[in-house]
């Protein structure tokens, strides 16, 4: 039987997922929670690691590799940042170890972009685009990295030059939740409505300064003219998405098009997004992305 020999952790705001991993990187075990960072400050960090650690029956010396919001300023120890344009190889040389603990625990730091003009933050997307990008990617890369606060890197040979953080996912669920637009998209069915997206998508594309007045369209349009909560739904996520695009995509694009580093619905969503738009995608699996990187880190750290 495979021995493993590390445990890979990506600790979210909202979400944790572990890997036990073997020298060759396969994954021998996973766990999946919502016991991200928000819930592991009230339980306690440790608790959370160890029952899932006893889960997967991972052996006490086996270390613990950790990227995400574990190493914010509010989790489980602060592991700063790296400060843009980042070689993605600084990542891993500065890594912080959590003390108190018998077996080694590190946590990742994130990337800082200390401009006053666009301060921007990211933590665990660096980890991602290690995996994606590599140590010494050649050439120009615009990566889009959806989520609840999606992420658009430009990466220049293995370096992040700049990057730009939309709260598009949050807002969405405030948006269709907290507001009257929530009488427009209750009981939506979980049916897609294409073509309601992509053309939401296009008309914020071309005008973003109407984002809010196109948001509201979905609820006058189910009004006067009828349409089903699936379609004001995705009249709502399209417009939000393509006010994101028309942001992301105002600057050079590389011939290649988009790197997308996304996965399930969300991978899903951006791809008619930019189908919509008739950019070129290069899609890379987030789950992938995010565990190749750790696989590397773990081996830069431990690895003599």
């Amino acid at each position: 039987m495979t021995e493993p020999a590390y445990v890979a952790v990506d600790w979210g705001t909202s979400s944790f997922r572990l890997w036990l991993v073997d020298r060759t990187g396969q994954v021998l075990a996973e766990r999946r929670s919502g016991e991200g960072m928000l819930a592991a400050a009230k339980t306690g960090f440790a608790a959370v690691l160890q029952s899932h650690l006893a889960a997967v029956e991972a052996p006490p010396h086996l270390p613990v590799l950790v990227c995400g919001m574990a190493g914010a300023r509010n989790g489980w120890v602060e592991a700063g940042y790296v400060d843009a344009p980042a070689p993605l190889a600084a990542i891993l040389k500065q890594a912080a170890r959590v003390p108190g603990e018998a077996r080694d625990i590190r946590i990742l730091p994130g990337i800082a972009q200390r401009d006053v003009k666009a301060p921007d933050v990211m933590r665990g997307e660096e980890t991602q685009l290690l995996g994606a990008m590599g140590l010494q990617g050649a050439g120009e890369a615009l990566v889009c990295m959806p989520g609840t606060h999606s992420k658009w890197v430009r990466v220049t040979d293995g370096t992040v030059a700049r990057f730009s953080t939309f709260m598009t996912g949050e807002l969405f669920g405030v948006v269709s939740r907290e507001t009257i637009l929530s009488l427009a998209v209750a009981n939506a069915d979980v049916a897609e409505d294409v073509a309601s997206f992509k053309a939401a998508v296009k008309a914020a594309f071309d005008a973003p300064a109407f984002a809010a007045n196109l948001l509201f369209g979905a609820r006058a349009r189910q009004l006067l003219f009828g349409g089903t909560p699936a379609a004001a739904r995705e009249t709502l996520s399209g417009t939000l998405i393509g006010a994101e695009l028309a942001a992301g995509l105002s600057g050079t694009v590389p011939k290649a098009g988009i790197t997308l580093i996304a996965a399930g619905r969300l991978a899903k969503l951006y791809r008619h997004a930019f189908d919509a738009l008739s950019v070129n995608v290069q899609p890379i699996d987030a789950d992938e992305a995010v565990r190749r990187g750790l696989s590397m880190a773990a081996a830069a750290i431990w690895t003599k």
